[in-house]
């Protein structure tokens, strides 16, 4: 191009310079109707067509998020906590992370700290889901935007928060019992079915406990017997399934239903203990999708398992991005999830990243 330039005359030289300036000002990556693809991993929430513009959102500044994560009391929120920290990290946001560790009010210490620091955007995973109102209207008055990550808060006011970013646990625990339906279809005895719940008050229990218990409702012959919470732990799951087994044997479940993968290992565990032979003699459906529940299933210790998508890191980024550049987001982001049985285990197996 320099030695097709230095041959023209200098009117030339300058009309062509001219001229591609104005071609560069026409290019797709200008047009506000072109939308411009973005990268992300398989199966990751940034895939959700249609819930965010699909063009990279560039701050003007370095934005800082302040996330107030509920734990660490499970594989799938460690991989929810690792997915934000190098979500945050590609993204050139900077984040500043406090961890409840199970308690309501380290939140609301870690949103004040965050009130302090004067953070451009707070995200929060509630511990449970009530007693929200006085701390999200302080976020308010300090006029900064808040989303909601993975667990949702019952408030009257939905305009406290700008979205919701996380799974349907509703649906989860349908999906949960239309499994249970399914694999007891050739059994018209009475079912007994044991629940093991998780920490009481929190979203993912509730509904999915909703969820599993409305079609129950429409087969008389399952029926839950036993339900007990065990707080989303291994140790919880293992303790209140050796409980459920102290029970005269003509009251033993046939079925258990675990909130999530950590309960169901720990129920694992105890069931074995109790001479029986878990994934046969009690048949297991859990929910979260963890590289150890695929392992357990691959083993035939547990039957299948409702997927619960952790990895939530990219699409808060994004949104936090969004919410900076002033534009509109939906009130809620549902990621798309899957159920996965021991026929499927072990080709699916090694594509857990959590």
């Amino acid at each position: 191009m320099r030695t097709v330039l230095k041959r023209l005359p200098l009117r030339l030289h300058s009309c062509l310079l001219v001229f591609l300036v104005l071609l560069g000002g026409c290019s797709d990556s200008a047009n506000p109707n072109v939308q411009q693809a973005v990268p992300s991993p398989d199966r990751s929430p940034a895939l959700l067509s249609g819930l965010l513009p699909s063009e990279e959102v560039v701050p003007a500044k370095q934005l800082v998020l302040g996330f107030s994560q509920l734990g660490s009391e499970s594989a799938w929120r460690e991989a929810n906590t690792a997915s934000i920290r190098e979500a945050a990290e590609e993204a050139g946001i900077t984040l500043r992370l406090g961890n409840a560790e199970q308690d309501q009010q380290k939140q609301f210490e870690a949103i004040r700290s965050f009130i302090r620091d004067k953070v451009d955007v707070i995200a929060v995973a509630p511990v449970v889901q009530t007693g929200w109102e006085p701390i999200l209207l302080e976020i308010r008055q300090a006029g900064i935007p808040v989303i909601i990550v993975d667990r949702s808060v019952n408030v009257e006011d939905s305009s406290l928060y700008v979205t919701f970013i996380g799974s349907d646990f509703y649906q989860e625990g349908v999906k949960a019992a239309k499994y249970v339906i399914d694999k007891m279809r050739h059994h018209p005895e009475a079912i007994r079915i044991a629940e093991l719940q998780g920490t009481v008050g929190s979203t993912p229990s509730i509904d999915r406990g909703r969820g599993f218990r409305k079609l129950m409702e429409e087969r008389p012959n399952l029926r839950i017997t036993m339900s007990a919470p065990a707080d989303f732990t291994q140790s919880g799951g293992r303790e209140v399934m050796r409980t459920f087994l102290q029970q005269p044997e003509e009251k033993w479940p046939r079925v258990l239903f675990s909130h999530n993968d950590d309960m169901a290992i720990g129920a694992v565990e105890a069931i074995r203990e109790a001479g029986l032979v878990p994934g046969k003699d009690i048949i297991i459906v859990s929910v979260d999708g963890t590289r150890r529940a695929f392992e357990q299933m691959v083993a035939g210790n547990i039957n299948a398992v409702v997927e619960c998508n952790p990895l939530l890191g990219p699409l808060l980024m994004q949104a936090a991005a969004e919410i900076m550049a002033g534009r509109t987001l939906p009130k809620r982001m549902v990621t798309p999830e899957d159920i996965y049985t021991q026929e499927l285990a072990a080709m699916e197996v090694a594509n857990r990243k959590y």
